[in-house]
């Protein structure tokens, strides 16, 4: 886990006002919209994103999860991830 991005983030209401850009591409994937960790030692596994759609933040099928160790840097407005989209749903919930 990166030391350097926990010590950037404070708290979740900060993360999910931040765009997440994948520099693969350049795209725009979304604002994060949830988290997933792990329940036993607290450590963030992923950041969740909304997917693409008109109703896709009320979808959980169309969720683009990015691992953690996937993300570069946070800044103050944005995320960069360098993260592989799998369209055929690999990483999505």
């Amino acid at each position: 886990m990166h030391t350097a991005l926990i010590s950037a983030m404070t708290t979740f209401s900060e993360l999910r006002n931040k765009e997440v850009i994948n520099i693969r591409d350049g795209s725009l994937l979304g604002c994060v919209c949830d988290l997933e960790f792990n329940s036993c030692t607290g450590e963030i596994r992923s950041i969740v994103l909304p997917g693409n759609g008109l109703l896709a933040s009320l979808s959980a099928k169309n969720r683009i999860v990015v691992p953690w160790c996937d993300i570069e840097r946070i800044g103050r407005d944005t995320i960069l991830v360098k993260f592989d989209i799998d369209l055929t749903n690999k990483n999505t919930i």
